[in-house]
């Protein structure tokens, strides 16, 4: 884990890039109907990849913007007020702050997300942005979740740990 300021804001980077690039992968094939054929996922094309990253390339900054300003500390908040270090284990500690991280992270950048992308750029009315934004975390919220635990998170810890070994 970072131990210093810039350790963390690479710490930071790092899991903002994972999550946004996961997310993008899993949305771009929605979006390009993957999951319409019979075989669903299991379509995807490789350019599907390499339009996640272009997109990653911008939704990370947001992701890194939303997770300074409020989605860790209400993540940290969260898991301090129902786990104790000092009793509980430190693994699950870490696993209900993912987990609360996840579950504000998630419906602020899909909002974000409805707003760049359905009402910015497709044209949807603003008075839509509601069920647009709740059909966005229904649909992304169970990928946030499992993306994040299996995924997201032990590539960045690993990624890190290689980066600053302990000494």
């Amino acid at each position: 884990m970072p131990k210093t300021r810039g350790q963390g804001i690479i710490f930071g980077l790092l899991m903002s890039y994972a999550m946004a690039y996961g997310m993008e992968v899993y949305n771009v094939a929605i979006k390009e109907g993957a999951t319409l054929a019979a075989g669903g996922l299991s379509n995807m094309t490789n350019i599907v990849f390499w339009d996640a990253l272009v997109e990653a390339s911008y939704m990370g900054v947001f992701v890194f913007i939303v997770s300074n300003l409020y989605g860790n500390r209400f993540g940290a908040a969260f898991a301090a007020k129902h786990s104790d270090p000092e009793k509980d284990n430190p693994y699950f500690c870490q696993l209900l702050r993912q987990g609360a991280t996840v579950a504000v992270m998630c419906p602020s950048m899909s909002l974000i997300a409805s707003v760049l992308f359905n009402v910015c750029l497709a044209g949807a009315p603003v008075t839509q942005l509601p069920a647009i934004w709740v059909g966005t975390v229904l649909k992304n919220f169970p990928m946030a979740f499992f993306w994040n635990f299996f995924a997201a998170a032990p590539f960045t810890h690993w990624l890190f740990g290689k980066l600053f070994p302990n000494k």
